[in-house]
């Protein structure tokens, strides 16, 4: 949704070349080290601080793909930010991606996701979920600090997320 489209179909496909990324020039490395002690927290309106607690309570937790409102909101009831905040410091990375179609997560714009910018998540900023998944079960099976790792996971790798400079 927050990318261009590539091509317009009609009598002839026309492709719009400027937002179409070169093939690569290296030859295809397989990543066969990936981390999947990983879970996903799907924000609803009411969720309880029960499902919560058993979704983030997985046994050696290292990454946590939480999908949120709008452009990173989240409940702002202290028991939430405190079951978020052991996850952190526990030694986990969270990745605040937006539930919206279109649209990217900017943590600190409003109040209700200030907290989140403060305690350590990580902004997805426009990534799907599968890129998401995909880039937060690469990077942590890569070894890195955890500071090397959240660099990493809000830096454009393959395109899978629009640059912080262009929005």
């Amino acid at each position: 949704m927050n990318y261009p489209q590539l091509a317009e179909a009609g009598i002839d496909i026309k492709f719009k070349h400027q937002f179409i990324l070169p093939p690569p020039t290296q030859p295809l490395k397989v990543h066969k080290e990936l981390e999947t002690n990983i879970t996903v927290l799907k924000l609803f309106p009411g969720i309880s601080r029960k499902a919560v607690e058993a979704t983030l309570s997985v046994s050696g937790l290292k990454g946590v793909i939480m999908e949120t409102f709008g452009s990173g909101n989240t409940n702002t009831q202290p028991w939430f930010i405190e079951s978020i905040k052991k996850v952190i410091d526990n030694g986990a990375i969270i990745v605040d991606i937006t539930q919206c179609d279109g649209g990217s997560v900017e943590l600190g714009k409003y109040e209700t996701s200030q907290h989140l910018l403060e305690i350590g998540v990580v902004s997805g900023h426009d990534m799907t979920f599968e890129a998401a998944v995909t880039k937060l079960m690469f990077v942590l099976g890569q070894g890195l600090s955890i500071a090397e790792a959240k660099q990493m996971l809000e830096t454009s790798l393959r395109g899978e997320l629009t640059p912080i400079e262009v929005y």
